[in-house]
């Protein structure tokens, strides 16, 4: 018993010492501005690492990142190998989200708190889960570095994904859905993070 209690604060000691720090921000709204989203009525298809790629609309958004998590052996992670927890409004300040407790696997995340802050729809519409597809190898590269803290603007597509075999992946088209399919999948044209 005493072996796999050392195991185990072994683990958690080195996940401590290797996670990387979150970056510090002032207080105050830090991404005040609502995302973009404007439907496309003429889509392009194109095919990305043996996926049929469907454009559903055009997407920005400047956001604060709440939390990271990049994917390895998860279904869709040779095609969006990063999800990242994205907050703006009230979600992009401080004196909320350090009143949050936020946790991130399995393609989606959860949060909870003692008391609210902010109104339970302020929470679930100005924070989202979203599934990040890089344009390129240098956006990916960039994708991965990215930290809570970080703060990011981003252009690109909200999409639906299909494979050969038929699996299905589709965005989300709104900001005031919660549960299962209420991600966005992004394919990301544009990226910019400081």
């Amino acid at each position: 018993m005493k072996a796999i209690f050392f195991i185990g604060a072994a683990i958690l000691s080195l996940y401590l010492i290797w996670r990387e720090p979150g970056i510090p921000r002032p207080d105050g709204v830090l991404a005040p501005d609502e995302p973009y989203q404007k439907e496309l009525y003429i889509p392009s298809i194109r095919e990305q690492n043996g996926y049929r790629i469907a454009p559903l609309a055009s997407f920005e958004i400047r956001a604060r990142v709440i939390a990271s998590t990049r994917y390895r052996f998860a279904r869709g992670a040779d095609l969006a190998p990063v999800d990242l927890v994205l907050g703006w409004g009230a979600m992009s300040d401080n004196k909320v989200l350090e009143q949050i407790h936020i946790s991130q696997g399995g393609r989606a995340y959860t949060w909870w708190t003692k008391a609210y802050p902010v109104s339970r729809q302020v929470i679930e519409s100005h924070s989202a889960n979203m599934h990040m597809i890089p344009g390129d190898a240098e956006i990916e590269r960039h994708l991965k570095g990215i930290r809570p803290g970080n703060m990011v603007h981003l252009k690109g597509l909200l999409v639906e994904v299909t494979s050969k075999e038929g699996w299905r992946w589709k965005s989300s088209l709104t900001r005031n859905d919660t549960g299962g399919g209420a991600c966005e999948l992004l394919l990301v044209e544009s990226l910019f993070v400081w």
